[in-house]
């Protein structure tokens, strides 16, 4: 019996070192095809605004060092595809672009679920293969200082101009959801390709001011502005406040109405993901694990991050998996609340 039970664990002890010799050389000839394919290769990050403008800073900074933890270290390009409030380079990346992980991209944080009030979009942002994302934001209303519209209250009883991109864009949305939701009186000049654009036409008098634009951005781009309050910050879109915008209101806070609170809350729980980044749908396995690795390991890096802190860029990494739970939440709100929200964005 003794020595049927020392053969019996023999062969079991054998069958488990050929198991884990196995898994390990299969782990091993994976990482090696994903060192093969991108070895000598371009990796293309598609940037969904214009140049100067946030995302395309914070997408750059992220080329100069993604390639180091990608296997193979292939050279990342940088590709400005503007247009439709970043819908452009969203479709393109969910539809056209090569599934095989050489592309990804980044765009408007308000995309993702765009397709839950708008359903003549095609896509669905729970399908993209989710990288990460750089750092959450706070996207504000704001006009420059020359303007009669100067607190939010200002905006319930004087008509104000604001620049926008596009029905998809951070700027139009916002615009719209306060004229329906809290009744101001913006009226948006829609159309300009980027954030950046819609800045030079408030200094060239063109608008008034934006609904949409990023405190991340503000910081890194228009530091006069808070220095030499040259704007009037008039409202803060987050699920909570930015602690260094103490005196601008949180929109949230200037409404008790439970239902219209569900209806901002639904368009500002994007404002999580501020700077995300993706890949196509349905890329092969391992060279997305690979990408989700080299992107949660560029936000750990000493040069990368004095680099961003020296610009003054807010890192504050959310993962991939992270961003997966909370559009898989925001997908699951009931209909009449979804249906609310998407009447709030119309004209």
């Amino acid at each position: 019996m003794d020595q049927l039970c020392h053969r019996t664990f023999g062969r079991r002890r054998s069958v488990i070192l050929v198991t884990a010799l196995l898994l390990a050389l299969t782990r091993a000839a994976a990482a090696d095809d994903v060192e093969n394919f991108y070895r000598g290769r371009t990796l293309t990050v598609v940037i969904s605004y214009s140049v100067g403008g946030g995302y395309d800073l914070y997408a750059r900074v992220l080329a100069r060092y993604l390639g180091k933890y990608i296997p193979g270290h292939p050279t990342i390009v940088p590709e400005n595809m503007p247009g439709a409030g970043g819908l452009r380079a969203s479709n393109y990346l969910y539809t056209a672009a090569a599934k095989d992980g050489s592309v990804i991209g980044t765009f408007s944080r308000s995309i993702p679920t765009m397709p839950l009030v708008d359903p003549t979009l095609s896509f669905d942002g729970r399908k993209f293969t989710w990288l990460g994302s750089m750092s959450s934001d706070t996207s504000l209303c704001l006009t420059r200082s020359t303007s009669p519209v100067k607190t939010w209250h200002d905006m319930l009883t004087m008509p104000v101009v604001m620049g926008g991109q596009y029905a998809a864009a951070d700027s139009d949305i916002y615009a719209r959801l306060y004229n329906n939701v809290l009744g101001t009186k913006i009226k948006l000049v829609s159309g300009y390709p980027g954030t950046n654009d819609i800045t030079l036409a408030m200094e060239r008098g063109e608008v008034e001011g934006i609904c949409g634009l990023s405190w991340g951005t503000i910081k890194i781009a228009h530091p006069e502005w808070v220095t030499g309050k040259s704007v009037n910050f008039l409202l803060q879109a987050a699920l909570k406040k930015e602690p260094e915008l103490a005196d601008v209101p949180l929109t949230l806070d200037v409404i008790d109405d439970p239902v219209k609170k569900q209806i901002l809350s639904l368009h500002f729980a994007p404002q999580a993901i501020g700077r995300p980044f993706a890949a196509p749908p349905n890329i092969p396995d391992d060279r997305k694990a690979a990408l989700i690795r080299a992107f949660d390991d560029t936000m750990k890096d000493p040069e990368f991050l004095e680099e961003t802190a020296k610009a003054k860029m807010d890192i504050a990494p959310m993962t991939g998996q992270e961003i997966d739970v909370l559009l898989t939440q925001l997908y699951a709100l009931p209909p009449d609340v979804v249906a609310k929200a998407a009447k709030a964005i119309t004209e």
